[in-house]
């Protein structure tokens, strides 16, 4: 069985999610590896990048800003550099951040060395967050439980949630569901949540070892109905989501996953979709779809990163969402992101033959909004223009190629010599072309201007060009 996929992507800035849990902050340094030490056996890395990113329960409402979701976050801290640095990362994604800072404990910190890509060791610098005294967490959480749809309760073991039944009941009190990422071997503090989302290891742990599907199902259901909860998801890593419910069949997604580059974070970006997707209004069942396609954007980057919801947009829609479109397919999703607010670019040519300076370019482009929009001449228009043998490729494997670039949102044909009709129908917010052309001289200008749009002439690299490179080929066979 299969969930149906909404007609509609959710809007998640109509969402409001209040995240609490452990706080950490990720370093990472990088560098070459040349050499080993002479004074181990280990390899010498030459630190050249140093970044520090919000982990943990904090790395959850990264996911959650990142896809545009008001995201409100409380937690323990340090009284370090540390918990400053974490604290203004958070407020530069728009995260309202109540931190608990405790002068007897650092703020946990998680290092690693990497080279090439790979993680070489990581360091845990960290004491235990479980409350001396009076618990700080139903404070906070009771001051910010009114301007929240949910709960997110994001559980790393580090004793921030030694004692979620306050922050679970509080919360169901007042109608707002209560998603729970566990940790431990005692899922009987999670008791009365909304749904949990265990990995499987972690389910295994508390229900024991399953043989079978069958029987994960059946122990699963057995667990999510002594917990009274309303559902349990379980990751199965490369096998993907399970969804459990009771009065509804087990409702296996399978991973949607290109290539797993690194796993870190993946869960977290499991939860938040999740609870983005349901503060939305959307559906269990297509909340589970939209977190299973995350997930799988998450594990090919490296570290905790996010996924965007223009990014999350495409791959759940498919490649039709992030390809050739004709013409009224390409107005159909302006109009669609338009209605969201976000800001579409367009540009064009003939792109014959793709090289680094057109890659540049439209990285370029793209930097400028939130989708580019590549409209490409047709066959019988470059030969109009470049003349005898011209073009190269064909217009059905131009556009290909294009639609496959990462900066590259939607790619369409057209058949004049100019792509000022198509430009006055789509009416970009930002219209660019490179070379020297000047502004009032680009095609589709002034449909663009008298609509409020801007038009903007955009570098090339130098020395890199199709007929360059086509000349130089001829070269080789004179």
């Amino acid at each position: 069985m299969n969930p149906t996929r909404p007609s509609v992507f959710p809007d998640f800035t109509q969402a409001r999610v209040l995240v609490a849990g452990d706080l950490m902050l990720d370093r990472y340094w990088t560098g070459a590896t040349r050499r080993i030490s002479p004074e181990a056996p280990v390899p010498v890395v030459h630190v050249a990048g140093v970044e520090d990113r919000p982990g943990g329960a904090a790395n959850v409402a990264l996911n959650l800003a990142a896809l545009g979701v008001q995201t409100a976050l409380v937690g323990v801290t340090g009284t370090d550099e540390a918990a400053d640095i974490l604290a203004a990362r958070l407020a530069g994604q728009g995260i309202a951040a109540g931190l608990h800072r405790r002068a007897d404990v650092p703020t946990i910190t998680k290092l690693r060395v990497l080279s090439q890509h790979q993680q070489l060791i990581r360091l845990d610098f960290e004491q235990s967050l479980a409350p001396e005294g009076e618990d700080p967490l139903p404070a906070l959480v009771a001051e910010r439980l009114d301007g929240a749809d949910l709960l997110l309760l994001s559980d790393y073991a580090k004793g921030t949630l030694a004692n979620p039944q306050p922050l679970i009941a509080a919360a169901r009190a007042q109608g707002r569901p209560v998603l729970i990422d566990p940790k431990g071997r005692d899922f009987s503090r999670y008791r009365g949540a909304t749904l949990l989302t265990p990995n499987r290891g972690e389910l295994e742990m508390i229900v024991g070892v399953c043989l079978d599907d069958a029987m994960l199902v059946e122990k699963g259901q057995h667990l999510r109905a002594e917990l009274e909860l309303d559902a349990l998801l379980v990751t199965l890593g490369e096998r993907g989501l399970l969804l459990l419910r009771a009065d509804a069949p087990a409702l296996h997604l399978p991973t949607q996953a290109r290539e797993v580059f690194d796993v870190t974070g993946a869960g977290d970006t499991v939860i938040a979709t999740l609870a983005a997707a349901l503060g939305a209004g959307v559906a269990l069942e297509d909340a589970c779809a939209l977190a299973n396609c995350a997930a799988g954007l998450a594990v090919g980057k490296l570290g905790t990163a996010t996924v965007g919801a223009p990014e999350l947009e495409r791959a759940y829609r498919g490649v039709e969402w992030h390809s050739v479109l004709d013409q009224e397919a390409l107005i159909a999703a302006v109009a669609t992101a338009r209605a969201r607010g976000e800001r579409v670019v367009m540009t064009n040519g003939c792109f014959d033959i793709l090289h680094e300076g057109h890659v540049a370019y439209l990285q370029q482009a793209r930097r400028l909004g939130d989708r580019l929009v590549v409209a490409v001449n047709d066959d019988a228009s470059v030969h109009r223009l470049k003349g005898q043998g011209r073009p190269i490729n064909g217009v059905a494997q131009r556009m290909v190629v294009l639609a496959g670039l990462a900066s590259v949102d939607w790619v369409c044909p057209f058949s004049e010599d100019t792509p000022e009709s198509l430009i006055c129908r789509v009416k970009p917010d930002l219209l660019v072309k490179g070379g020297d052309y000047r502004p009032d001289d680009i095609a589709g200008a002034d449909c663009v201007r008298a609509n409020g749009g801007e038009v903007r002439v955009l570098d090339f690299l130098p020395g890199r060009s199709s007929s360059r490179i086509i000349e130089a080929i001829g070269r080789l066979y004179d």
